[in-house]
C-alpha cells in the first residue's frame, strides 16, 4: 500500500495576514470561465480590504454571517429580501444605471423591487387590475414610442403596485392570489390604458433582518407612491421603471434611491364623468399621462 507522501516544509506556502489575501484571489482567478476568475479574485480583495480597513472582529463578522443566513431564511417565492438588501444599499441602482445608459429621450429604468412575481393576468384596453380592491380610480395612460417617436404596437407592460394602505399581497397573509397586477399589451397605435387604484407610499418590510438594519439608523425606511412596469419588447432594450406622484411624500428620500425627475407625473383629480377606457365614473377619480420611450437594442 502506497504511503502518503510527506510534503516538504520549504515548499509549504506561509499564510500570514499579509499574504492571504493574495493567496485566495489567485486560487479564485483558477475558475473556468474568465468572467467568473475576474469577479470571484475582485471580489475576495475587496471583502478583504474591507476587513483590513475596519479592523474587522470576529463577533462582527460573525453577526454578519447570521443576518445573511436569516435574510436567506425569510426569502421565498413571494418575499426577495436579497433584492431588498441590494435596493437599500443602493447597490441596485448603481447596477441598473451601469446597465442601462440610455438616450436622454429614453424612460429611465429604477430598480426591479421585491415584489415582482412571474405570471400577472392579462388585461385589455382599460382593463380593471384592482378588481375591488377599494381605492380612488386612477387611470394611466398614454403611448409606448420608439426614440424616434414612432408607436410601438403589441407591446406588453407588466403592471404591479402597492394598494390604498401601502401592502403587496405577499404582505397579507390571508391574501393567496395575484392582487394589483397585470399584463396590458398596447394596441396598434401604441396606446395602453391602465385601470387601477391610487398607490400609497409605504414602508419597506421592517419585520426581516433589512428592517431590523435599517431602524438602527436615521434612513427612512419610506418609499413614495408609485406604480412599478416592466417593458421587454423584442428589438428594444427591456425597461424596468415606475411611476411616482407628484406631490408625494417621500419623493426626495426613497429607500431605495429609485425616483428619477423624469418619472414624477401628475395624478390629476378628475369630475365623475367620461373615462379614458371610453367608459364612465360615476365617482371621482385620477388621470396619470405617460408616454414611455423605447430604446432599439
Amino acid at each position: 500500500m502506497a504511503h502518503p507522501v510527506t510534503p516538504d516544509p520549504s515548499t509549504v506556502t506561509a499564510v500570514t495576514e499579509d499574504t492571504i489575501t493574495e493567496l485566495a484571489a489567485a486560487r479564485w482567478s483558477t475558475a473556468h470561465d474568465p468572467r467568473l476568475a475576474q469577479l470571484m479574485s475582485s471580489l475576495v480583495r475587496h471583502l478583504h480590504a474591507f476587513a483590513r480597513e475596519n479592523g474587522l472582529t470576529e463577533a462582527e463578522w460573525i453577526a454578519a454571517i447570521r443576518w445573511l443566513t436569516d435574510t436567506g431564511q425569510i426569502s421565498d417565492e413571494k418575499r426577495e429580501e436579497f433584492i431588498l438588501a441590494s435596493d437599500v444599499l443602493g447597490l441596485s441602482m448603481l447596477v441598473v444605471q451601469q446597465n442601462h445608459r440610455l438616450a436622454p429621450e429614453a424612460t429611465p429604468a429604477t430598480v426591479l423591487g421585491p415584489f415582482h412575481i412571474e405570471g400577472s393576468p392579462e388585461l385589455g384596453f382599460g382593463g380593471d387590475m384592482s378588481d375591488g380592491v377599494p381605492g380612488a380610480p386612477l387611470f394611466v395612460h398614454g403611448v409606448v414610442r420608439a426614440l424616434d417617436g414612432a408607436p410601438v404596437p403589441d407591446a406588453v407592460l407588466d403592471v404591479w403596485q402597492a394598494d390604498a394602505e401601502g401592502a403587496y399581497e405577499s404582505q397579507l397573509p390571508e391574501v393567496d392570489e395575484a392582487r394589483l397586477r397585470a399584463k396590458y399589451t398596447t394596441r396598434a397605435d401604441g396606446t395602453y390604458c391602465v385601470r387601477t387604484i391610487a398607490p400609497l407610499g409605504y414602508a419597506i418590510p421592517m419585520d426581516g433582518p433589512v428592517g431590523h438594519l435599517v431602524a438602527r439608523t436615521d434612513i427612512s425606511h419610506y418609499r413614495p407612491a408609485h406604480v412599478h412596469f416592466l417593458l421587454n419588447v423584442p428589438g428594444y432594450a427591456p425597461l424596468i421603471t415606475h411611476l411616482f406622484q407628484e406631490g408625494a411624500p417621500y419623493l426626495d428620500s426613497d429607500v431605495v434611491f429609485g425616483v428619477k425627475r423624469e418619472l414624477v407625473v401628475a395624478f390629476t383629480e378628475r369630475a365623475p364623468g367620461p373615462t379614458p377606457d371610453g367608459g364612465q365614473s360615476d365617482v371621482t377619480w385620477y388621470e396619470a399621462v405617460y408616454d414611455f420611450v423605447l430604446q432599439p437594442t
